[in-house]
């Protein structure tokens, strides 16, 4: 059977536009046979477009899926539903194709950072950080733990919280305490 045959509009009262209203009345069997009867052209298909079998059977799964979910899309009037299925199929296509460039593009971007040597830190960034570390050393302990968690380890002021077993509004006072310390020792003269 070729391509054309499989996509012959459907004559009334033929198992094809049986199939169809099947589907458009959500009976999940339909879309079994509508598969079992169109799954070869939409393979073939998605083959032909994207070179690779296990792509195109991927593709063919979500023809499927996307042609039972939006069954309700289905006009018998605007053509057969062998006709609707192919739309839907080079949709999938390109959204296939899409991803597949988009991979391209994310291991193509990976590959060059891994063999990009990272920055050397600027001097300034260096002092900075030797500086902010000075005055957290001299934070009292409560305020320089709480203010390490959040800004190293990255936790919320309730994680926090429960990892420490200080209550919330312990935690809360502490960071802003340290904070407003630290922002006092570290700007410049005159600027607070």
């Amino acid at each position: 059977m070729t391509e054309k045959t499989l996509a012959a509009p459907a004559r009334p009262g033929t198992p094809d536009e049986d199939i169809a209203e099947r589907l458009a009345r959500g009976e999940e069997e339909a879309v079994a046979a509508a598969y079992a009867r169109w799954s070869a052209l939409v393979h073939g298909l998605a083959l032909r477009a994207l070179g690779d079998p296990a792509e195109a059977e991927d593709v063919t799964q979500q023809v499927f899926f996307a042609a039972w979910h939006g069954r309700a899309g289905y006009r018998r009037e605007r053509g057969p539903l062998s006709a609707w299925l192919v739309g839907i199929t080079r949709r999938k296509i390109a959204d296939a194709l899409t991803a597949r460039t988009r991979r391209a593009d994310l291991a193509a971007r990976a590959e060059r950072e891994r063999h990009t040597p990272p920055a050397a830190p600027r001097p300034e960034d260096v002092l900075d950080r030797v500086c902010v570390g000075d005055e957290m050393a001299r934070l009292p302990e409560a305020q320089r733990v709480v203010l390490r968690m959040a800004f190293y380890d990255d936790l919320s002021q309730a994680q926090i919280a429960r990892r420490t077993g200080l209550p919330l509004g312990t935690v809360k006072s502490h960071a802003r305490r340290g904070l407003h310390r630290l922002r006092r020792r570290l700007a410049p003269p005159g600027a607070c």
